[in-house]
């Protein structure tokens, strides 16, 4: 791969500010759905599948303190959960996955969102990937690579965002007060059509 910093045009000493701001310019240039019915379409994705890798190493190494290392993959430095990010970069996702799994609810911050969607997306799951990484989005808003991942997962998934999903909803959509709202809508069909469903409380 290319110099992330000449990627994005910037130097190792810019700030994380500055990088982000040559991102989003490069990422509303280069963009497939500017390319839409075009015949640079294809270069239009490469270019920015380059721009997203680019941006992603160069957080990467900045957010966890990664350096390269001989065989072309990272060491740690500073993460909330260093030993999930050692495994995502071995490649070992069900290890990782096994990780993320056991730390406490309480201590599953935004990064546990994107690692756990990380994970999730490697192994191909890619409409729990979304919602991991829209959760991800949600805790931490003005986070662009988030808000990337949540969009490249939400291509492969077909997925909608839903600002308003709590949490941490993993498992679908479906909740209580949708089955509620379901069992109140059969009700009044019943009623209309001259029957009676009983009362589920």
């Amino acid at each position: 791969m290319k110099n992330p910093y000449e990627v994005l045009g910037v130097s190792k000493n810019a700030s994380e500010e500055q990088i982000k701001d040559a991102y989003r310019e490069l990422a509303r240039k280069y963009h497939p759905d500017n390319y839409a019915d075009n015949p640079l379409s294809d270069l239009a994705s490469e270019k920015m599948k380059e721009i997203n890798d680019a941006y992603d190493e160069i957080m990467n190494e900045r957010r966890f303190g990664k350096k390269h290392n001989s065989s072309g993959g990272y060491q740690n430095g500073n993460s909330a959960f260093p030993e999930v990010v050692s495994l995502i970069n071995q490649g070992r996702y069900e290890q990782a996955q096994e990780v993320l799994d056991g730390i406490a609810p309480g201590a599953r911050n935004a990064e546990w969102y994107y690692l756990n969607g990380r994970v999730l997306y490697q192994r191909g799951w890619f409409d729990q990937a979304y919602t991991s990484f829209a959760t991800a989005t949600r805790m931490e808003p003005g986070n662009p690579e988030y808000r990337n991942a949540m969009h490249n997962a939400q291509k492969q998934s077909g997925a909608s965002y839903n600002p308003y999903r709590p949490y941490g909803n993993t498992a679908g959509d479906c909740n209580t007060c949708d089955i509620c709202q379901g069992l109140i809508c059969a009700d009044c069909c019943c009623e209309c059509m001259g029957g009676d469903l009983i009362p589920c409380c």
